[in-house]
């Protein structure tokens, strides 16, 4: 959108797993675009393969900015071959999001944001709330209290607004939920909630339902730093100071969104400092998803850089041109150089 708004041509492809609503989406464009008198070319819908059509686009010199969102491997990909080109990148890749939850937070506040950002579109959001860093002090009040709003949690028809949770997208995301939950219980953690597959009942027989999942770990765990898209959060405890949690959260390889509960004014400075959260959102009193609407989305290390939306991403999307007008009768030369020709 930011692209269309600065007057380029688009060409975008979804992911192979989203074609419909990805058509769905083209089709609302193209009535705006009709209402409004202007081409329909100037934004157009491309759907194939990745290594067709996902590689042309990469390889295009027509091309000059290639937005894409995926994994790390696959971005770390695609900024070789598009940068190999001199072309530019615009990238969003993993998250690794945790919430931070100090000795003054307000739990009333926290929970909701918690239950949400870890569970909510059952997980599968670029900005899911992956890992939960509890100070000591009041590690084993939250995670009876997490305990408890997950029992409430429903899981079935995502059309149905009774229902908390819908299935995941297909049934290699369950294999990858399945590979994680033998990995957090091999490498020493315990499954606090969940942690199983929802087969029984004609509601769940796409198979590509699960429980969310609530698992106790230490942050060190190479399953916790990896992106499981699916709704698994890590409870981890922290002692110490503020500054302790802000170190299990910048340990990921990757940072993309992040948040703090806190009611003192020290803590949160700290969270939002130089020193502080590495991440690309920073969010204080709320949660890591839905906070960056508007705001410039993105994030830093192996998510990748830059940023789509907020007040100066249109930059990205347009090219700098320096113009100089010469407006006397005279030739200025650089660096005021003599430089006289005879006659």
């Amino acid at each position: 959108m930011v692209a269309s708004i600065c007057g380029d041509v688009c060409i975008w492809k979804p992911s192979s797993k989203a074609i419909i609503s990805a058509i769905a989406l083209q089709k609302i464009i193209a009535g705006v675009l009709q209402k409004n008198h202007l081409p329909e070319g100037l934004f157009s819908l491309v759907i194939g393969d990745r290594n067709v059509i996902g590689e042309a686009i990469l390889h295009d010199r027509r091309i000059p900015l290639v937005s894409f969102t995926g994994s790390v491997s696959s971005g770390r990909n695609a900024a070789l071959k598009v940068h190999e080109r001199f072309g530019r990148t615009i990238l969003e890749l993993g998250g690794n999001n945790a919430i931070i939850v100090t000795e003054h937070a307000d739990l009333a506040l926290a929970m909701p944001a918690i239950v949400f950002g870890a569970a909510g579109t059952a997980g599968q959001r670029c900005t899911t709330t992956r890992r939960l860093i509890i100070h000591e002090s009041i590690y084993n009040d939250v995670k009876k209290m997490v305990i408890r709003a997950y029992k409430s949690l429903r899981v079935g028809d995502p059309l149905n607004e009774k229902n908390h949770l819908g299935p995941l997208i297909d049934t290699n995301a369950v294999t990858s939920f399945k590979r994680a939950i033998k990995q957090i219980k091999k490498q020493g953690g315990t499954i606090l909630f969940g942690g199983n597959t929802l087969t029984k009942g004609k509601q769940y027989s796409s198979h590509c339902y699960v429980e969310p999942t609530l698992a106790e770990v230490e942050n060190s765990m190479h399953i916790v730093q990896e992106e499981t898209f699916a709704p698994i959060l890590y409870l981890i405890k922290y002692k110490g100071d503020v500054h302790a949690a802000i170190k299990i959260n910048n340990s990921s390889d990757v940072g993309l969104s992040s948040s703090i509960f806190s009611t003192k004014q020290n803590q949160i400075e700290a969270f939002l400092s130089a020193a502080g959260s590495d991440c690309g959102i920073a969010n204080v009193n709320i949660g890591t998803s839905g906070a960056e609407i508007g705001g410039a989305f993105g994030g830093e290390k192996d998510t990748g850089g830059g940023r789509e939306s907020g007040s100066d991403a249109w930059k990205a999307y347009m090219r700098r041109q320096t113009v100089t007008v010469n407006y006397g009768s005279d030739l200025p030369l650089a660096q005021g150089i003599k430089f006289k020709l005879s006659k």
